[in-house]
């Protein structure tokens, strides 16, 4: 039987107005074929979610085609068919003998392609920050006649600016996060431990909510007494006790859309060092919410936090957020001080607030939020506050 096409996310025109995004910058390049290689771009171009990058693999755009070309590791090719947009012609597996072979990959293989369809001597777009160095000499090596020609990070800043059917699956993965932070609420208790409390949580964001399930589960943190001061280590050999201090970040994710969440637990009461640093990083945070409109830079919003968490006593060394939409983080704009991007409508961003000062001081709140015509939009319905256990 032969591997059906599943329910599409998005319509097929959605996918085709993406594409004339990308084949318009192309134009004005002057490129004819390009090979996106970065797993989200390749999600945002097809729908394609199955976690097979690890490989070489590749989509094939090309100027003269109206529907890409993806080329995989054949064991790979069925989970494409079904998820893509695509006709299941466009999808070419390559053999396994290319696999952890140094003299030949899959990479040949993309290479190989291009040259069959005429491309040997035009101009190739590649991703090259996402090659290899040996990868991309390959390239240059095998079809010398042709101009390679950078196209990193291009798809992500097209796909920066979100459609409203996007919008619609970042506010339902909003929906999944605030689920999974009250399943925390409920479960963190003194004696609990942090693996049951985190397996709790990271259950209900696969869980979801509302009828919305979570299609994926995003990277998770839950830092707690002694370790507030880290950011990025998952939950310890540990339990809770009382007075504990507990910083989480999670994210409920649909079809890729991810959309991200930061909170703070205290069992018992705060510490007032504690309080104050949230009372100046909320106080920050609406500040930055307000400094949110089309016309305004990612700068002013993080001068504008800055600012505000100054005036408690205060400072905040990393950056205050960055462009969020499929997968946790978009390389592309931030909100820090300097970065001259500028907002425009639909722009979705993860205001990251976390603060980590020293060695014994860390807390944690965030929120994903989209560019308004007027503003911002947070996601989150949580409220901004410590929850006190």
């Amino acid at each position: 039987m032969a591997m059906p096409q599943g329910p599409q996310v998005f319509p097929r025109s959605e996918y085709l107005r993406r594409l004339a995004a990308v084949k318009a910058e192309m134009v004005r390049r002057e490129i004819s074929a390009l090979m996106v290689v970065v797993p989200a771009n390749i999600t945002y171009l097809t729908g394609y979610t199955a976690k097979s990058g690890y490989v070489p693999q590749g989509l094939i755009v090309a100027l003269n085609n109206e529907e890409p070309t993806f080329i995989t590791r054949r064991m790979d090719a069925p989970a494409a068919i079904h998820q893509m947009f695509v006709d299941r012609n466009g999808v070419i597996g390559y053999p396994e003998s290319l696999i952890a072979n140094p003299e030949k990959d899959g990479w040949d293989a993309l290479i190989d392609h291009l040259l069959e369809a005429g491309f040997g001597e035009a101009n190739i777009g590649i991703e090259e920050q996402s090659l290899s160095t040996r990868t991309v000499e390959k390239f240059r090596a095998r079809v010398p006649a042709a101009k390679i020609v950078d196209f990193s990070n291009t798809v992500c800043w097209i796909r920066g600016i979100k459609s409203d059917l996007e919008i619609a699956l970042m506010r339902e993965a909003a929906a999944i996060a605030d689920a999974g932070m009250l399943r925390a609420a409920e479960v963190i208790r003194p004696g609990v431990s942090e693996a049951d409390a985190a397996a709790e949580t990271i259950a209900q964001l696969v869980r979801g909510t509302g009828g919305k399930h979570g299609t994926d589960a995003a990277g998770f943190t839950l830092c707690a007494s002694p370790r507030t001061s880290t950011a990025h280590i998952s939950w310890a050999e540990d339990h809770f006790r009382d007075g504990s201090q507990i910083n989480i970040e999670l994210a409920g994710v649909r079809h890729g859309y991810t959309s991200a969440l930061m909170r703070t637990f205290s069992i018992g009461k705060p510490s007032d060092l504690l309080q104050r640093l949230h009372e100046g990083e909320v106080a920050g945070l609406e500040a930055a919410l307000a400094a949110v409109k089309p016309g305004a830079t990612c700068g002013d919003v993080a001068t504008a936090f800055n600012e505000t968490l100054g005036r408690f006593g205060f400072e905040k060394e990393s950056r205050c957020g960055y462009a969020i939409g499929i997968d946790w983080t978009e390389p592309t704009a931030s909100f820090k001080v300097g970065d001259p991007t500028i907002l425009k409508p639909n722009m979705t961003f993860h205001l990251m607030l976390g603060n980590w000062i020293g060695e014994d001081l860390g807390y944690a709140i965030s929120e994903t939020l989209r560019v308004t015509d007027s503003g911002a939009e947070t996601f989150s319905t949580l409220p901004r506050e410590i929850f006190q256990i």
